[in-house]
């Protein structure tokens, strides 16, 4: 479904990168919240963190405003903050590292591997000090970080695992969802995600105690909501009824949104092979992915980019390496060598994935892309 972009004062329509899948079924959820009067936490929100139990097989599901201060919370539980050094692979969206500096601990930048593209731990072994405390491996691209290597890393360091499973909604690795592996996980609901809540946030852990820890860092410091005394400093990071609403709704279409996105991905790659300059992306044999995004490597990514926004078509790149950010410079240490992080930052590109492309809009952008590769055969 074609969407509309601003470019100065034209509109133009366009066939967009990604877009959530919403409509008469969110309707009649936020009908529910309507009917109830209950708009902060209650039976919705609670319904929705057992769905989220129910698919990811975690003992705990907390539900946060966003995945950013779900990130905060996990490092605050676990005792991480001023003084401590915590892993984070260098291409991940910003709020891996920014949750890290909000918990007053430093995050430090690792390459990823040329292959999945997440987390390189040969690389981080270089990397562990005396100050470094944790690891947070992300799930990137609807496929999961090696978390066969990433816990051995960490329990020959003795740090803590916390993983960014904000795009991993549906992942499995060796049969396990993503979130459930380290001590805590999280996930994410933004609008751009597999499945959406417009905002929000999940906790997945199996201890107890951290699980308690988190709740009470997003509930003002307690237990229990409605009373007024608070025994430990909190925040409030409360979820809503509304974004519970939409988020059961959208777990209903969950299996339905995998699925059209394996099929987007299918064609892409069976009808754009053989292109020069083009490569697929690898997939561990391990992991069971969920195509959030169906992306490439290609050796021409800016021309073919602008061929395709000339064409209607929007595309995107990959995440920009953190460590070279411009908000870094200057405020951390950054040492490193980046190589493969930069490089497949150049060549990456994401192609229109959205649940709600349709069959002649793909054929369109497959059009398009081959006419790119015929121009420039050379």
């Amino acid at each position: 479904m074609k969407g509309f972009e601003s470019v100065g004062d034209v509109v133009v329509d366009m066939i967009p990168q990604i877009q959530p899948w919403i409509d008469q079924e969110e309707l009649e959820q936020l009908r529910r919240v309507v009917e109830s009067t209950y708009v902060t936490e209650h039976a919705l929100t609670a319904e929705f963190e057992a769905r989220i139990r129910e698919l990811t097989g975690a003992r705990h599901a907390i539900a946060m405003a966003n995945g950013t201060v779900a990130l905060y919370c996990c490092l605050k539980a676990l005792d991480i903050g001023p003084g401590d050094e915590v892993i984070v692979p260098d291409m991940t969206f910003i709020a891996t590292a920014n949750a890290a500096i909000m918990a007053g601990a430093t995050p430090v930048f690792c390459d990823i591997r040329p292959d999945t593209f997440c987390i390189d731990v040969k690389q981080a072994n270089g990397l562990t000090t005396s100050h470094t405390k944790a690891i947070i491996p992300v799930h990137l691209y609807g496929q999961s970080a090696d978390m066969d290597a990433v816990q051995a890393f960490a329990a020959t360091h003795s740090l803590k695992v916390i993983e960014d499973a904000a795009q991993g909604v549906g992942v499995r690795f060796k049969e396990r969802h993503t979130g459930t592996f380290g001590d805590c996980g999280i996930l994410s609901f933004y609008g751009n995600k597999t499945i959406t809540c417009g905002e929000g946030g999940v906790i997945l852990t199996d201890d107890d105690e951290l699980a308690r820890i988190c709740y009470r860092l997003k509930n003002h410091g307690r237990d229990t909501k409605g009373i007024f005394v608070h025994e430990h400093i909190g925040f409030n990071f409360a979820f809503t009824e509304m974004q519970a609403a939409i988020g059961i709704a959208q777990m209903n279409k969950l299996d339905r949104i995998i699925a059209r996105k394996q099929a987007i991905r299918d064609r892409y790659v069976a009808e754009l092979q053989g292109l020069p300059r083009f490569q697929q992306v690898f997939i561990d044999e391990r992991c069971e992915p969920v195509f959030w995004f169906t992306s490439f490597l290609s050796e021409d990514s800016d021309a073919l980019t602008g061929f395709l926004q000339d064409r209607g078509i929007q595309t995107r790149r990959f995440f920009y390496p953190l460590h070279l950010q411009p908000c870094y410079q200057g405020i951390l240490e950054i040492q490193g060598d980046f190589a493969v992080s930069e490089s497949v930052y150049q060549r990456s590109i994401s192609l229109p994935s959205s649940y709600l492309l349709t069959d002649e809009e793909q054929g369109m952008v497959i059009q398009a892309i081959r006419d790119f590769y015929r121009e420039h055969r050379d």
